[in-house]
């Protein structure tokens, strides 16, 4: 049984893989041939089609990154990059900017703007210029830190976002302050900037001291801006004009005395940056300040300065707001005539450049003057030109103010007619006294004129015959006295000689 039983062979399932295969010779036949490499190359360059579909395989930080919002990533990539003083900073200003926007609350110009948070552009200028200053401020170069910060004061000053920019050019101050190696020339022209921050803001206190030490650091030096202008004349020309300034506000509260002395300081700094405009306008503040504390000599001397500088410059409004000006501190020393001269020349200035309101101002000044001395036609022609000139610019106010001088001139010039009529009480001035009273006209005028030019006829053949008299008495006498010496100096010759005769004899 043993025997018939056969052995199992021992067959793989699988090919082994180790042994070469024998391929059949139908195989062989059906075997695709060898490639060359051209066309291995197009077999490379053939997209391969197959049936699974291969996704990019994503981070988690990118995906992070996708969920979260641009304040967060910003803050991670900054402390990320270790840059730590700059994170605080940038969550500083943040929480600033919101404190300040709930104090104002709803409905404020704050609360509509939008939140820094949400400004994707602003984020990454402060993270770039930011992480630059901050790596400069390690490395101890500290004029790279001030110009980094400046930067970003100028940018934020370009966007409006004025509180951005007030707090960098701070920063640049403090920075410029510990750069040793230019001279401070970064130290002015940050304290330059930061002058014209609290300048905008009204701090004008603070403005005079940094501009002050902006002056102290351009003293003999030869800096210039990239415009090429001096830093020195640049610090006297912001000085007076934060001087100006201030002493403005004392005139207001009438403290005049320490306004003069803080105008004069201006006017020191005008003279020494050479404008000879701001010299001129410091100048004349200068001179209606004295007009204010009476000083009327002083004013003339400074407000003759500023018409010489307006001469100069051919400026035609500051030079009749200098004949004003001048007719005022004559008029206040009594001056009346001078003071008309004055406004006269205010008037051609202003009418030779068509500056109506001058014009306008100019000739009701010169009405109230001819009114006050008692010559009321002559105001009342004034003040009717004013109304027309008035009239002409559609302003309402001054045309009322014009009528009510013109209304008050022709009264005042009328009842003097009207009492002189009244006075004499003839019975054709009570002729004209009836019909003035049925039509209120100036009736007056003609017979007025005709009676002073009688009157003035009388006199002066009153005058002439009593001159005349005068003489004829002054003749007479003269003859008679003539005559009596003659007839004395005969007598005594006629006796001399009967004397002599009678001697003799």
């Amino acid at each position: 049984m043993s025997a018939s039983v056969a052995r199992r062979q021992k067959v793989n399932f699988l090919p082994d893989i180790n042994k070469p295969e024998k391929r059949s010779p139908a195989h062989e036949r059906t075997s695709p041939r060898p490639r060359s490499r051209i066309q291995n190359k197009k077999k490379e360059n053939e997209p391969k089609s197959t049936g699974i579909i291969q996704t990019p395989t994503i981070s988690k930080d990118e995906v992070a990154m996708f969920r979260s919002s641009v304040w967060k990533n910003t803050c991670v990539e900054l402390l990320r990059g270790g840059f730590h003083r700059s994170f605080s900073e940038l969550s500083s200003l943040l929480r600033h900017w919101k404190e300040v926007r709930e104090a104002a609350g709803p409905g404020s110009v704050i609360w509509q703007q939008i939140s820094l948070e949400e400004q994707p552009t602003k984020l990454h200028t402060l993270q770039h210029y930011l992480t630059r200053a901050e790596t400069a401020q390690r490395a101890g170069v500290w004029s790279e830190v001030y110009d980094n910060q400046l930067c970003l004061a100028q940018y934020f000053r370009d966007t409006d976002d004025m509180w951005l920019s007030s707090h960098f050019y701070q920063a640049s101050l403090a920075s410029a302050q510990r750069v040793k190696m230019d001279g401070g020339r970064k130290e002015a022209e940050a304290s330059s900037n930061m002058g014209r921050v609290y300048m905008e803001e009204g701090q004008l206190d603070s403005a005079r001291e940094i501009y002050e030490r902006f002056y102290k650091l351009t003293a003999g030096q030869s800096w210039r801006d990239d415009g090429g202008v001096c830093l020195h004349t640049q610090a006297c020309q912001s000085l007076c004009g934060v001087y100006t300034q201030l002493a403005n506000l004392l005139l207001q509260a009438d403290d005049h005395r320490p306004a003069i002395q803080t105008l004069n300081k201006a006017f020191q700094r005008a003279k020494e940056a050479g404008d000879r405009r701001v010299e001129g306008e410091v100048a004349y503040r200068l001179g209606l300040a004295y007009q204010c504390v009476g000083d009327q000599v002083t004013a003339k001397c400074f407000l003759n300065m500023y018409l010489e500088i307006s001469t100069l410059l051919g400026d035609a409004d500051r030079l009749g707001k200098a004949y004003k000006a001048i007719a005022k501190s004559l008029e206040c020393e009594g001056k009346l005539n001078e003071t008309l001269q004055y406004l006269e020349k205010f008037a051609e200035v202003s009418q030779s450049n068509n500056q109506h309101h001058h014009l306008e101002e100019a000739c009701m000044c010169l009405g109230v003057i001819f009114t006050s001395r008692g010559q009321y036609d002559r105001g009342c022609a004034y003040f009717e030109r004013a109304y027309e000139i008035a009239r002409d610019l559609d302003e309402v106010p001054l045309v009322q103010r014009a009528q009510v001088c013109v209304g008050s001139a022709k009264a005042h010039s009328l009842i003097r007619k009207f009492s002189h009529h009244i006075e004499t009480a003839s019975h054709s001035n009570l002729r004209l006294l009836t019909a003035w009273k049925d039509r209120r006209e100036d009736v007056f005028s003609d017979t007025t004129s005709q009676n002073t030019s009688t009157q003035q006829t009388c006199e002066t053949s009153q005058n002439s015959s009593t001159q005349q008299t005068c003489e004829t008495s002054q003749n007479s006498s003269t003859q008679q006295t003539c005559e009596t010496s003659q007839n004395s100096s005969t007598q005594q010759t006629c006796e001399t000689s009967q004397n002599s005769s009678t001697q003799q004899t």
